[in-house]
Order: C-alpha cells, then sequence, then structure tokens
C-alpha cells in the first residue's frame, strides 16, 4: 500500500483552503502583480467563490486567509499600503445633528411607540457614524463582515432618535459560545452565518429612562433575523453580545432573558499570535432566536 499524503490545509476567518487551492491563489497573486491586498482577495473570492448567502464576496474575510497564508510562507503578498498607526480611530465629524440634546426621562411607556429604523442612505449612515463615534466608549470602527445598522426612534414627547444598534459577523471562535453551543469544528464552519452579534449598542447619554435598553433588545430580538435575511440572504438563530464587565454589569441583557454562558480570552479577532491573551476581557451573553437553537446548529435538527 502506498504512503497516504494528507494535504496542507489552512483556515482564517471561516474560510479553509487546501493545497490546491492554495497553489491557485499562489498563481493569482504571482499573475497579478501591482494589485493590493484587497484587489487580490476579491479576485481569490471569485476564482474560488467565497461569497456570502447574498452574492457578495467575502472580500475581508479572505484577505486574513492570504496573510495567514503569507505567515505560513506559502505566498508572498504586496507590502501593505500606508495605514493608520495602530489604535487611531476613524475621525468623525461633528454636526449639529450629532449634538448633545434636552435630556429626556420618564418611562418607556411615556415614549411608546420605540421604532428601530434601519440606517439607509448617506444622511443615516452619517448620523450613525457620528453618534457612535461620539457618544460610544469604543467609537466608530467598520464592522468585521455583513452588518446591519438601526437608529432608535421615538415620537413622544418629541420626534427624536435616542440609540443606535449594530449587528455584525460573529467571532469566528469564541470558548464560552462554542462550549454553549456543543458543536464541532466542522459544524461550527458550517453553520457559524447562523450566529450574529450585537456589536454596537448606544443608548444617547441625555435619554435616562428606565428599561429603555432592555425594551429596544427586545425589539430588536424580533426584528434582526427577518432583516438579517432579507439583507444577507440566511437567517440567524443565535445573537451574542460582549459586554465589558469594568463598565457594565450586563443588567439590560439580563432583563432582555438574553443568557450569561461565560467570558471571552480578550483577545480578539485578529491576535493570531495570543499576545493580547487576557487584556479586555468581556462577558459573553447569547440569545436564541428560534426553538432547540443549539440542536439547530449541532445539525441535529
Amino acid at each position: 500500500m502506498g504512503q497516504r499524503t494528507q494535504r496542507h490545509r489552512t483556515s482564517a476567518s471561516g474560510l479553509e483552503v487546501d493545497a490546491h487551492q492554495i497553489e491557485l491563489i499562489g498563481q493569482v497573486v504571482a499573475n497579478c502583480a501591482g494589485l493590493s491586498r484587497a484587489e487580490l482577495a476579491a479576485t481569490a473570492c471569485e476564482l474560488l467563490g467565497f461569497q456570502r448567502p447574498n452574492g457578495r464576496l467575502k472580500t475581508r474575510e479572505c484577505r486574513d486567509l492570504l496573510e495567514r497564508l503569507e505567515a505560513e510562507g506559502r505566498i508572498e503578498l504586496p507590502e501593505k499600503a500606508p495605514g493608520r498607526p495602530r489604535g487611531v480611530r476613524t475621525s468623525i465629524p461633528r454636526t449639529p445633528r450629532g449634538a448633545a440634546g434636552e435630556t429626556i426621562s420618564g418611562t418607556v411607556a411615556d415614549l411608546t411607540p420605540v421604532r428601530l429604523e434601519k440606517v439607509r442612505g448617506r444622511s443615516d449612515n452619517a448620523l450613525w457614524r457620528e453618534l457612535i463615534g461620539r457618544y460610544h466608549y469604543l467609537g466608530f470602527t467598520t464592522a468585521y463582515g455583513a452588518s446591519l445598522r438601526y437608529l432608535i426612534k421615538i415620537e413622544r414627547p418629541r420626534s427624536a432618535v435616542v440609540g443606535c444598534l449594530q449587528f455584525s459577523s460573529s467571532a469566528w471562535r469564541m470558548a464560552a459560545r462554542d462550549q454553549w453551543v456543543g458543536w464541532s469544528d466542522a459544524r461550527r464552519q458550517e453553520n457559524l452565518q447562523r450566529v450574529v452579534q450585537n456589536s454596537r449598542f448606544l443608548i444617547l447619554p441625555w435619554v435616562q429612562v428606565q428599561n429603555l435598553a432592555s425594551h429596544v433588545l427586545a425589539l430588536a430580538a424580533r426584528h434582526v433575523a427577518e432583516d438579517w435575511q432579507q439583507h444577507f440572504g440566511v437567517r440567524p438563530w443565535l445573537l451574542e453580545t460582549l459586554v465589558d464587565a469594568q463598565r457594565y454589569a450586563g443588567t439590560c441583557y439580563r432583563a432582555a432573558n438574553w443568557i450569561h454562558v461565560g467570558q471571552s480570552s480578550g483577545r480578539g479577532r485578529m491576535d493570531r499570535e495570543h499576545r493580547r491573551h487576557g487584556a479586555a476581557v468581556k462577558q459573553l451573553f447569547l440569545y436564541p432566536l428560534v426553538p432547540q437553537a443549539r440542536q439547530r446548529l449541532r445539525g441535529e435538527l
């Protein structure tokens, strides 16, 4: 019996390639001199069929994969374009629309109906970016992968925006979540698109209404599955979020029936060399959107 050879496989950000695909990527890199890393990632996506369910290319994830292949010495990428120093936030213009408003107080009943309005067009997007950039402690950064944004609006006692929400692609690995689901690596790769992360949540600081945050989370749980499917072609089964325990207790998530399952490692998505292990540890909360979410994610239903 001849000796069996195992193809070398590489994975990053939910994408996996075998030796033959790596050879094809190497040919693309060699034959497309002059293209940027982003352009090479888009080309590789088209070649290998790395697409979201709605047909959009997984360019950002593919770029992570290319950089992993480069780190392994399997391809050689062009130099990175000059960028901002690490830790420098995106500059957000300050406009009268994003200025602090008059205090809004009372009860949720005084404000109802509270609406989640999907961000559409440049004007809404600019306002969302400004509010997050000015008033969210993490500031504005471009969401990883797919994302969906909302403005939180009221009509009483006056028409106003009272906050912002963002849902985006989930983290590739998260030990507490993966243990709670109980899935294999193969099943995680297959069904991770069914998990969506609440990556930004902001109630504006001059809005002081008890239980408003948990009320908004309940609204989001009723709307995000349909909206995500409409935009990206796949219906999520589970929501996740990370809460900085040094700043917040996660009270609104608990009140909205999210499940606390543990904490993150603190590394972040891109810490491949484990240099940030234990930094900025956050509490992980999950919210199943369908019955028997764990069984579905494990492929048992």
